[in-house]
């Protein structure tokens, strides 16, 4: 039996996710340099360097050295989706943490982390279809999978 995967939020994540927004809109066919994106999404430096490692490394950004050196998005915004930008922020932490000596979590008992996963399982398929360029361009509240999401709680 396959796992679902389940949606890792971490800081480090909704970091990564805000850089690659800030790279998408600025990118044309030059680099757009880390200080820049640090800049606009008011992320630190240092931190950033860290987590464009690992996008590089994942095949999401292109690295240029040297003067007007920078990066730039590997594919296209439209083929860049929510989860592989949180799955190549690397350490992601669960946002739950299962107790060992009770099954638990730190929030209740097995049941509730359950819910929690499955939650979580949720999200991340949802993540999957939404792309950097429907953020850029607004189209997140008449996303398909999000209208199905809304509808279904109504």
């Amino acid at each position: 039996m396959s796992k679902t995967k389940k949606l890792k939020l971490t800081t480090r994540g909704r970091y990564a996710v805000t850089a690659m927004i800030e790279l998408a809109k600025k990118q044309t066919k030059t680099p757009v340099s880390l200080v820049e994106i640090a800049q606009s999404g008011n992320i630190s430096l240092s931190y950033l360097e860290q987590l464009f490692a690992g996008l590089r490394k994942n095949g999401l950004v292109k690295s240029y050295r040297g003067p007007g050196g920078g990066y730039i998005l590997a594919k296209t915004a439209n083929e860049i989706f929510i989860t592989e930008i949180l799955d190549s922020a690397e350490d992601c932490v669960p946002a739950q943490r299962v107790a060992k000596d009770n099954g638990g979590d730190s929030f209740g008992n097995k049941q509730t982390r359950i819910l929690w996963d499955h939650i979580g399982s949720i999200l991340y398929i949802s993540m999957k279809h939404i792309s950097l360029d429907d953020i850029i361009n607004n189209r997140i509240e008449n996303h398909p999978v999000t209208d199905k999401i809304f509808k279904t709680l109504k």
